[in-house]
């Protein structure tokens, strides 16, 4: 009998998808990769798809122990502030988040009160450290890429990925930020390949899903293996450089990129305005 119970939800408008880890046993539950509703044109962020994930947690009466972020995202805004707020837990994101400050702190100009310490965020994770969900280990692994803070986890026989690796029809995500590497991707690719052929492999993206299809978000190390149109069938770094550029030669700057990452970098909580009640994101009146 398994230890652990996987409830995914996917994010239709950013084609992104979180997931409730919940150690049956003690029912803690980590949240991975939680997303706010937002609306670029209007600049209004709601919580019904957050709100779908507590619903979750309260029906099923599970505790929740972690939010873990496998990277700040640039294509949804978090929701980990805001569940943090309603349901406790704790926030962990990878230690290298602080690169990743450190650069947009430079690129937005964040000013002197942003400190890119990692210091919004509950703990840091190192390269190979283990954690507890109720009896269980987690895993953390840095596999950088994607962004420089690129982290996976492993629990039992499951890793979470985000987007260092897709499913197999999609092959990879696109690198998002300035001074990442397909070289570092695809050696990061590599020691998740290595891993028991098994274990199964949930993925963060999938822009082929819609709500009618079934949810092809879950792969395993032996299909990425045989079957990933990229990185699939022992691929060396050069032809997986080649078949990554041929992929992605049209990609553009994320639309959420600017809005997405000042509200990631700080853990999902808001920037602080630049005026009186004058944020960048418009707020329902007592959302928070």
């Amino acid at each position: 009998m398994s230890k652990i119970r996987i409830d995914p939800f996917y994010h239709q408008d950013s084609q992104s998808i979180s997931y409730v880890v919940t150690d049956l046993a003690s029912r803690q539950s980590a949240v991975i990769d939680p997303v706010l509703d937002f609306d670029i044109s209007s600049g209004k962020i709601t919580t019904e798809f957050a709100d779908s994930i507590i619903e979750h947690l309260d029906k099923n009466g599970y505790e929740l122990e972690w939010i873990l972020e496998t990277h700040a995202h640039c294509d949804h805004i978090s929701a980990a502030c805001y569940i943090k707020q309603q349901r406790g837990g704790n926030t962990g994101i990878g230690e290298h988040i602080v690169k990743v400050q450190h650069m947009f702190k430079r690129i937005l100009n964040l000013g002197d009160n942003f400190h890119c310490n990692g210091e919004q965020f509950d703990q840091l994770f190192a390269d190979e450290e283990l954690i507890k969900l109720g009896h269980l280990d987690v895993q953390v692994m840095h596999t950088p890429g994607h962004t420089p803070a690129c982290v996976s986890y492993l629990i039992e026989d499951a890793i979470f990925v985000g987007d260092v690796i897709a499913s197999p029809d999609v092959g990879t995500v696109n690198l998002d930020f300035p001074n990442c590497s397909v070289t570092t991707l695809y050696q990061s690719i590599q020691k998740i390949l290595a891993l028991p052929n098994s274990t199964r492999v949930f993925v963060g993206h999938n822009p082929h899903l819609t709500h009618a299809q079934n949810p092809m978000y879950e792969t395993s190390i032996i299909a990425q293996k045989r079957t990933n149109k990229v990185v699939g069938g022992k691929v060396d770094l050069q032809e997986f450089v080649k078949l990554h550029q041929q992929q992605h030669n049209d990609a553009t700057m994320p639309q959420l990129l600017l809005p997405a990452i000042q509200l990631n970098i700080r853990a999902g909580h808001l920037p602080p305005p630049e005026g009186e009640d004058n944020y960048f994101l418009k707020i329902p009146v007592n959302q928070w």
